[in-house]
């Protein structure tokens, strides 16, 4: 699991190649957490809501914010964000089904796209224009149009585009109830969600989890859900599994997030031994005790030994305990299991380059460039991308990689300049060096809004 603080944004999307749009959010950073076996059990859970929805399960991605506020919400329609407190607070699949069936309700409806647009013509908040053009761009497949970075909103911009009016909720209720009878889950879960935030609206704002900010919350809305989820009767199959994966999902961010004492005394209440493993795999990762913890994942792979998950997790336990050879051979073994999950492939290519020999670190340049490939916007891997380019002895692409982490995490000024110096190392027309342009050609617009 890996924690990412990024600062004064609120979204990275990688839209083509090195095609990015960002979307500015208030001067306190954000951190992200990426893991990929959490992300993995939030698709499983979204599938049938996002199917319900007609939006592409491909395309949809569910992000988990560090934070122990109650809160979720979209800001296009390919981003969800949820703050670990609300994953953590929620009791059930299907009351985390019922949060992503709201948000989807919101990209399905779009609510999020006529707000954009609106702000466009308004000129309400800079850089947006930039955001509608790159996504313009990436739906015409224009890598050119699509190179764009829009930064710089004001925080009152971002209250705008995310608070939904009361119209909007009630249209997301329904249609996200119905989305859930459709997937075969009871819509009545989502009654428990609200009832979660009952009484939050007579809170001073200062003591409101944002959701209730951004979610206006009243007596009618509560009475109109409670009558979506007695009109629309389950249809369908839900997924038998589902419990299971929000069990996987809760436990692991629990457990290395929360104490590990906490980590420790939920595990023994999990329904599922193998979760109940991972949990205290990583709760002794954590304490830390390596011996304890690499008995209870080697009990977990034992238990499922064609689970890559359980694998990735040994390895971050052992790489993190500095047996970095150890641990690339359990990384190893996760990314032949899956191959396409782009987090693995960036933990396997941290293992690799922590070896530092020239061999490994040849391999590391190999499989980190897969990641980049995969998901150019884990900013963990650009970072170790570049140190890999570096020791590889070119510091052009070392110099790229740099500005595009940078870029990732809001900090303009100084991708600009690195990806000046990696335009004048690199090729003139070259990839590496058109990507250059689109960080400098950025940097610039940044820089002349302020």
């Amino acid at each position: 699991m890996a924690v990412i603080q990024i600062k004064r944004i609120l979204m990275v999307t990688a839209l083509w190649g090195a095609a990015f749009s960002m979307l500015a959010a208030p001067l306190s950073a954000l951190t992200l957490i990426r893991d990929a076996e959490v992300e993995y059990a939030l698709r499983r859970l979204a599938k049938p809501i996002l199917n319900a929805a007609g939006l592409s399960t491909a395309r949809v991605k569910i992000l988990i914010i560090k934070d122990s506020s109650l809160n979720a919400f979209v800001i296009d329609s390919q981003h969800m964000f949820i703050h670990s407190g609300l994953i953590l607070k929620l009791k059930s699949a299907e009351e985390l089904q019922a949060v992503i069936a709201h948000e989807a309700a919101h990209m399905a409806n779009g609510h999020i796209s006529r707000r954009l647009l609106n702000m466009r013509s308004a000129k309400t908040a800079a850089g947006l224009g930039i955001l509608l053009a790159a996504v313009a761009g990436a739906a015409s497949g224009n890598a050119q149009a699509a190179g764009g970075i829009a930064v710089g909103t004001m925080s009152s911009a971002q209250r705008v585009l995310m608070s939904h009016s009361r119209s909007e909720e009630s249209s997301a209720d329904q249609s996200g109830a119905r989305y859930m009878a459709r997937a075969g889950i009871d819509p009545a879960a989502m009654v428990k969600v609200l009832d979660i935030f009952r009484g939050q609206e007579a809170l001073a704002i200062s003591r409101r989890d944002p959701y209730t900010l951004t979610h206006p919350l009243t007596r009618e809305r509560l009475r109109a859900v409670k009558g979506y989820a007695a009109a629309y009767a389950p249809q369908g199959t839900p997924d038998p599994k589902s419990a299971y994966w929000y069990a996987r999902a809760r436990g692991k961010l629990g457990a290395f997030i929360r104490n590990p004492k906490w980590g420790l005394r939920e595990a023994k209440r999990s329904e599922f031994g193998d979760v109940r493993l991972m949990m205290q795999a990583v709760s002794y990762h954590r304490t830390p005790d390596l011996k304890k913890a690499l008995k209870a994942v080697n009990a977990l792979i034992a238990a499922r030994p064609k689970d890559p998950y359980a694998y990735e997790l040994k390895g971050q336990i052992l790489l993190e305990s500095r047996q970095a050879k150890a641990g690339a051979a359990a990384y190893a073994k996760a990314v032949a299991l899956a191959p396409r999950e782009a987090l693995i492939l960036a933990g396997y290519g941290r293992a690799l380059l922590a070896q530092n020999s020239r061999a490994s670190i040849k391999k590391a340049l190999s499989v980190l460039e897969k990641a980049r490939a995969r998901d150019p916007q884990d900013a963990r891997m650009m970072r170790d991308l570049a140190v890999a380019y570096a020791k590889s002895g070119n510091n052009g692409m070392a110099s790229l990689a740099t500005a595009e982490r940078y870029a990732i995490q809001g900090r303009l000024k100084d991708a600009g300049l690195h990806a000046t110096r990696a335009a004048g190392l690199l090729p003139r027309g070259s990839v590496g060096w058109n990507r250059a342009q689109d960080v400098i050609s950025a940097a610039k617009a940044a820089s002349k809004r302020r």
